[in-house]
């Protein structure tokens, strides 16, 4: 079979798996969720926000506080592609994407909540001392199947390797040798040393790191954001208006911009809110399972604030950015239409001279905290098959596919990254619905707690 027959037998898969299957089942998966938990995700959103950046929980079981367990999931949640697939996804299919993008997300919310419930409830200790946790351990434990356990460490292992390590190092080397004079090698090298050292700790060195580098970046390219809408404050109204209309009514060509109907807005928006939340995809709770926390409920509302911060947040800030500065269908110097990094690049570059810099820096800090988050990930699913024996040969080899993502060329991986994503999915899809009463009971329990908890803080404060 020949580069090309194989490229073709993976798109071919890819488009079934991800697909209206997949995506039905994702979206099923959150509104079954947001049913059964009444809408928590709405009820408590501004309880969860708080208690994300406010509480600690240093005296209870786990390896890394609830603030790192956040941090380590936005990490390798907040990617390249809440720069470059916001834009690539506006391109497609309008400003109306991001309308479903945030429908998507928010319904994601509830999903996020209950995989982080599973994961804590479930959790154990392994050969090391360490949590292990998430939904391989929630399958067996909960529902025990342990060869479907297996599957879903199988290929959240992969994926670690692949989207989690190879596409992030050599999307961060090809932006970084832009501005700097070095080679994609040296990159890779540098990549690869700083990686192996962050990953001789584990989980505590990974949390540390995360909660220092996910808050810089995001804070960074979140302000630097909103100096750019703030220079096009008159056109944040038309942004939002069109936002909606074009969810529903499509959008009209102009300019480099081909336009887009209803169905490519639905589209490629459920992709971007999949994608930017992970929700559903089993990887945040593996993070989840590590967080010093004394019931399951509590971390699974920080957990689920997560979703909201990469996607109602960060995602936006790109979004309003080509939005307001009008540059969706400027084409480049070849009458290509801008889209993806360059398109954002354009619009920072509109109102901050340093503006491509900016983005540029977001790209190599988002990838970079993608990376260490994932690294992670892949290490739970690979101990869980192997147990602890083998955990250096993991970190060996990750860093060495560090190297190796920042000099390759990888056409032929994405597919593979999207089937492999998929494919963790679905065991975490089926033990999210057979396990709802356990998540409905522990929620319960929480929230119980939670209400007296405010009632004490209350009459405190009287």
């Amino acid at each position: 079979m020949s580069r090309e027959q194989l490229l073709t037998l993976l798109n071919r898969f890819d488009q079934i798996l991800w697909g209206d299957f997949l995506v039905y089942l994702l979206i099923a998966i959150g509104i079954f969720y947001t049913i059964r938990l009444k809408g928590l995700q709405f009820r408590y959103l501004g309880t969860a926000l708080k208690m994300a950046v406010t509480r600690k929980d240093d005296h209870h079981l786990g390896d890394i506080s609830q603030f790192q367990s956040l941090m380590t999931s936005l990490a390798a949640a907040i990617g390249i592609s809440n720069i470059a697939g916001v834009a690539t996804a506006i391109v497609a299919g309008g400003m109306g994407a991001i309308f479903w993008m945030w429908v998507i997300a928010l319904v994601g919310m509830s999903t996020k909540y209950a995989e982080a419930i599973l994961a804590v409830k479930y959790r154990k200790m392994d050969a090391q001392g360490n949590m292990q946790g998430g939904p391989m351990v929630y399958i067996e434990e909960g529902l025990g199947w342990k060869k479907l356990a297996i599957a879903f460490s199988f290929f959240g292992t992969l994926c670690a390797f692949a989207g989690g390590n190879l596409t992030q190092s050599n999307s961060i080397a090809i932006a970084v040798v832009d501005f700097i004079p070095i080679s994609k090698a040296a990159c890779g090298i540098i990549l690869a040393i700083l990686t192996f050292f962050i990953l001789l700790k584990g989980i505590k060195s990974i949390g540390l790191v995360s909660s220092y580098l996910v808050p810089l970046m995001a804070l960074l390219y979140i302000g630097f954001g909103i100096v750019v809408i703030g220079s096009y404050l008159e056109y944040v109204p038309e942004v939002f208006k069109m936002i909606v209309s074009s969810a529903f009514h499509g959008q009209a060509a102009f300019g480099g911009f081909l336009g887009a109907s209803i169905a490519q807005a639905i589209q490629f928006g459920v992709a971007r809110g999949i994608s930017s939340s992970e929700a559903g995809l089993g990887s945040a709770p593996i993070a989840a399972a590590a967080a010093k926390t004394d019931y399951p409920g509590r971390q699974a509302l920080i957990s689920m604030s997560g979703t909201f911060i990469s996607s109602m947040i960060v995602c936006t800030i790109t979004a309003l950015t080509i939005g307001v500065s009008k540059f969706l269908g400027t084409v480049d110097s070849h009458g290509v239409p801008l889209n993806g990094v360059e398109l954002v690049m354009k619009a920072f570059s509109s109102v901050i001279p340093f503006g491509d810099v900016i983005v540029a820096l977001g790209v190599l800090l988002f990838g970079y905290s993608t990376i260490i988050g994932w690294a992670y990930y892949g290490e739970q699913c690979f101990n869980y098959i192997f147990k602890t024996r083998f955990v250096f040969l993991y970190r060996l080899t990750f860093c060495i596919i560090v190297f190796l993502g920042a000099v390759a060329s990888l056409e032929i991986v994405w597919p593979i990254v999207d089937i492999m994503n998929g494919l963790m999915a679905l065991p975490n899809i089926i033990a999210l619905f057979f396990l709802s009463k356990e998540v409905v009971d522990e929620s319960n329990l929480f929230l119980t707690v939670l209400e007296k908890e405010k009632i004490g803080l209350t009459e405190k404060a009287i």
